[in-house]
């Protein structure tokens, strides 16, 4: 049981951070193809595209952990 409960909390906090990742790939992807970076931003768009699926992945994981909370 400690082991769901430690997954109940990680799972949260691992989605949230993956989030801001790729939002912080997207805003650079734009800069790189606003500086003629095309190679640079598709890369950055394509890690972006792969963590928000990554975190798509863990909301799996996290629907299927059930805690009882009391």
């Amino acid at each position: 049981m400690e082991l769901l409960t430690r997954l109940a909390h990680l799972l949260p906090h691992w989605i949230e951070h993956n989030n801001s990742h790729a939002e912080q790939f997207e805003e650079y992807a734009g800069q790189a193809r606003a500086a003629d970076l095309e190679s640079i931003a598709t890369h950055l768009e394509a890690a972006a595209k792969a963590v928000r699926q990554s975190s798509e992945e863990l909301g799996q994981a996290r629907r299927s952990v059930h805690v009882d909370t009391g």
